[in-house]
């Protein structure tokens, strides 16, 4: 037996910047992704706190060719003197010394967002190299570092114009340290950087992106925003419909905190308040959220009875009651924040919860009264929101006393687990019932339970809480998780701690996956915060050869498999539209088989959760412009998209839930456009009208389950259309139809028409 030695050597000493390197989890969080981006964060943070010095006006941000960063300021620059407790110079203390800076006091800052000192050593400790220079007194200085150790020591390298100071910091993260990626995303710094503009009014930040080709232009965006978080508030609300016009700004200084508010509701029924200490978001809320909230809920209760909008012996209205469809920006500034725990997720300080409850109530007084239109509009909404909650708990109640009555409390369509331990369990939330009953063939019955939902669930973004409890999709699946929603919810009492969406990967699939994430993110937010929600992945492809099955989850993977075993007419492949079109065996090999199956976890990043709620709003509210931009920014990042999904929204220029319709004069502008744009870059194959007529008939099929019979009748239409104008034409329909339907229809038409279990408009083409 191996002896364990445990001795005072064993105890080692890590010198310098080493703990860093040997724990980066400790000081950044993780080496993600998210990891990666925070730290331009804590070069951008010491810029910014510049700027709330009033020294800086400008910030730079820049994502150099080879994934290095660049973060200029204008601020006064790092001090260049010697330290004289450490008798090296301040900058090379501000880089390789943790728990060295300038926020512990000494006047250098009255406020900033950094507290520890850590920040920018880290930075350095974990980049391949950082080189640093400083502007001040007309003179450049420069050090470089590599992996935290200096290459040499700070030097002047040159001149500048007498007024100009300021510092950059170049840096390229450590590969070795960030092994998931090492590859910034524009995006992702920019809603950051957005934010911290909106935050600093009047500050110019600029994020540029040199990663483009050859002859290109660099990709740049200015953020600059004299209005402050009264302009965040707008642009939070740009998907919604404002109740009132003007968004309502307080600010104040009390016991040394300076406040600021803004606020304004809108005709949605979520709350989406913010709020921040010193620029740092603080997701978990905190004191300054708790001042605010009793600001509001006693001042509108004051006004309300005092307007008689509510009578005497009427209860008050709640918090939850007035904050309905309200956006909300709280943010406050303190010389010393007191933050609970180490992440400075929740403030602790109560100064500043005395501080914001004070202005808000004085200030949101003085405007209800000499704005009574708007007191009363958002008193009204209040009110249909109390009566709405009352409702909703009735509802709530009365499915209470029936499950303690009932014998059977789950929903009848669930098919449980027999395992009870909720770490051993998963849920599988499966569109429609057809895919349900090859998914409960297919289970693990001991850890696998099935829920089946029938159709798209409420958009819950668009309806009030009694609504929510009368759907019975939704209650079937609050029933099932166990852990109530709302002011009920409870994580402590879910029964399976692996919740899997499983849709059809295709577009309505897609669409139901996002109204089920819409309902978890609004009424269960902390299970995507704890990593409870998982979307499956369904294979996209099945190839057979040899009596040889590949399945494949991509086109890249695709070709790779094709690449392997040889492109030849012994290829089957079979590209799966939905779940129904898999046999339990399938089903179970590729999506449910915990051995083999492929799952993405949905995670939520708290310190973008303003932009989390935006992005929902924009995708299932009620504004269809904030949608259209949104699609048309993203629509080039999309991959693995069949050209119908692409070209159906041009033939469909009114669609919703409710009706699926094609129009006998269809403007061709849009589809020539993207014609001619597809077949410029694509040279394999080139792209006709042929193309969305297919497109078009495919998807005027529509199942009516209640009946039980196919809906032809635009498919009829589409066909006597071609009959009109040329006999000649081959109609293919990619569709599944009644038993002989095509025999007949091409009897009565003398047209040439068959049925074709082909995936793509491409693919279509081949058989002709």
């Amino acid at each position: 037996m191996e002896q364990n030695n445990y001795g005072a050597d064993q105890i080692q000493i890590l010198e310098g910047l080493e703990a860093v390197r040997k724990r980066p989890g400790m000081y950044i969080g993780t080496t993600s992704s998210r990891g990666l981006h925070h730290l331009v964060y804590e070069i951008v943070d010491n810029a910014v706190d510049e700027a709330l010095a009033g020294f800086c006006d400008t910030i730079i941000v820049t994502i150099n060719k080879d994934n290095s960063i660049t973060v200029v300021d204008n601020g006064r620059g790092i001090p260049v003197g010697i330290n004289h407790k450490s008798g090296l110079p301040a900058v090379e203390v501000v880089f390789t010394i943790l728990h060295a800076g300038g926020k512990f006091g000494g006047g250098g800052y009255k406020v900033s967002g950094g507290l520890h000192g850590v920040g920018a050593s880290v930075v350095n400790a974990l980049s391949d190299w950082l080189e640093v220079q400083v502007y001040t007194d007309g003179k450049i200085y420069q050090q470089r570092y590599e992996r935290g150790h200096v290459c040499y020591p700070l030097k002047e390298i040159g001149t500048c114009e007498k007024e100009k100071s300021g510092t950059t910091v170049t840096f390229k993260p450590d590969a070795t340290i960030f092994t998931e990626t090492t590859v910034y995303e524009f995006d992702i710094l920019k809603q950051r950087l957005r934010e911290m503009a909106f935050l600093t009014k009047g500050l110019h930040i600029i994020l540029r992106d040199l990663r483009v080709e050859e002859g290109e232009k660099p990709i740049e965006r200015e953020f600059h925003y004299e209005g402050g978080i009264k302009e965040f508030v707008t642009y939070l609300n740009r998907s919604k419909t404002a109740l009132y016009d003007n968004v309502l700004y307080f600010e104040g200084k009390k016991n040394n905190v300076y406040v600021e508010v803004a606020m304004q509701h809108n005709d949605s029924y979520n709350e989406s308040s913010f709020s921040f200490v010193n620029n740092i978001n603080t997701p978990e809320g905190g004191t300054h959220l708790v001042g605010f909230r009793n600001a509001l809920t006693k001042t509108f209760n004051d006004y309300a009875k005092g307007a008689k909008l509510l009578k005497e012996n009427e209860p008050n209205l709640s918090g939850e009651d007035i904050r309905e469809g309200l956006t909300a920006i709280v943010s406050v500034k303190i010389e010393d924040p007191q933050f609970e725990g180490q992440t400075k997720q929740k403030l602790g300080n109560s100064e500043a919860r005395t501080a914001v409850d004070s202005i808000v109530s004085e200030q949101l007084t003085y405007y209800l009264e000499q704005n009574p239109m708007v007191a009363k509009m958002i008193c009204e909404k209040s009110i249909l929101a109390q009566r709405a909650r009352d409702a909703a708990r009735k509802a709530r109640d009365l499915t209470r006393r029936k499950t303690a009555l009932e014998t059977a409390s789950l929903p009848g369509k669930l098919a449980d687990c027999s395992d009870k331990d909720p770490k051993n369990c998963e849920i599988y939330i499966v569109e429609g019932d057809s895919a349900g009953g090859s998914a409960k063939t297919a289970r693990s019955r001991a850890t696998q339970a099935i829920l089946p939902l029938r159709g798209k669930i409420l958009n819950v973004e668009k309806a009030r809480l009694d609504k929510i409890y009368a759907n019975a999709e939704i209650k079937a699946m609050i029933t099932a998780f166990g852990t109530g929603i709302h002011d009920d919810f409870d994580i402590n009492k879910l029964r399976y701690h692996k919740i899997i969406l499983m849709t059809d990967a295709d577009v309505d699939g897609a669409h139901i996956a996002t109204l089920l994430l819409t309902f978890i993110y609004r009424f269960m937010p902390e299970l995507i915060k704890q990593g409870y929600v998982y979307l499956a992945q369904p294979p996209l492809y099945k190839l057979e050869k040899n009596k040889n099955v590949w399945y494949a989850y991509s086109d890249e993977e695709l070709n790779q498999i094709l690449s392997e075993v040889g492109r030849d007419q012994n290829n089957k492949i079979q590209r799966y539209k939905g779940l129904g079109e898999m046999d339990p065996e399938q089903l179970w090999e590729t999506t449910m088989d915990p051995e083999r199956r492929v799952l993405l976890r949905v995670t939520m990043n708290e310190e973008a959760e303003s932009e989390i709620d935006l992005t929902f709003t924009t995708l299932m509210g009620d504004k269809v412009e904030p949608r259209r931009e949104f699609i048309e920014e993203n629509a080039k990042f999309v991959k693995n998209l069949d050209p119908m999904h692409i070209i159906v929204p041009l033939l469909y220029p009114n669609r919703c839930d409710n009706e699926a319709y094609i129009s006998e004069c269809i403007d061709l502008t849009n589809i020539n456009r993207y014609l001619e744009e597809k077949n410029s870059s694509d040279s394999e194959f080139k792209y006709t009208l042929f193309h969305v007529i297919v497109t078009a008939l495919m998807k005027t099929i529509k199942l009516r389950p209640k009946l039980n019979y196919f809906n032809t009748s635009a498919l009829e239409n589409a066909i006597q259309l071609v009959k009109k104008y040329n006999t000649a034409t081959t109609v293919v329909i990619k569709s599944t139809l009644p038993l002989g339907y095509t025999r007949k229809t091409r009897k009565e038409t003398d047209l040439k028409i068959f049925c074709s279990a082909l995936s793509s408009c491409a693919e279509v083409s081949f058989p002709i």
